[in-house]
């Protein structure tokens, strides 16, 4: 029986959207042991500075930071290993086939368990903005905010 508070982890990349323009998503599942896994479903995971790289056809997330299980004793994982992403041979061909391209690169966005319990992650097919981009999504974010305050009242 899955209890509702494991379905509810989300954890966000917030920063990936204000340092990047998403041009493709992807939901990929995720090469886990088993405290990571238990460290996950209590929310202790980290997606700040991570970033996925092809390694002999298979692609990788590196510095994705799951916190030590606090009772694995000597089973625990590193915190900060490399792990495999699971996806299609097609999506994978067609993912490195972009990304090799200058200015693209695979960001994962958010870390989730689905509805039978597996982790899964959202990784974006993204390319840089510049500096002058991400001061307009900051002005176009502040005008949202002003037009809501505007309505409420």
């Amino acid at each position: 029986m899955k209890t509702t508070a494991s379905t509810n982890i989300n954890i966000k990349n917030k920063r990936a959207s204000f340092d990047y323009e998403f041009i493709d998503t992807y939901t990929a599942g995720i090469v886990l042991t088993g405290t990571e896994i238990k460290s996950i479903r209590q929310g202790k995971a980290s997606l700040v500075d991570t970033f996925c790289f092809f390694s002999r056809g298979e692609l990788w997330v590196k510095n994705m930071h799951i916190a030590e299980y606090f009772y694995g004793s000597y089973n625990n994982h590193a915190a900060r290993r490399d792990r495999k992403l699971l996806l299609t041979k097609k999506e994978l061909r067609k993912l490195q086939r972009t990304s090799d391209e200058p200015g693209f690169t695979i960001v994962p966005t958010r870390l989730f368990i689905n509805e039978r319990g597996l982790a899964k992650v959202v990784i974006a097919l993204a390319k840089g903005k510049k500096q002058y981009d991400k001061r307009q999504t900051l002005k176009e974010k502040e005008d949202r905010r002003m037009m809501d305050r505007m309505f409420k009242r």
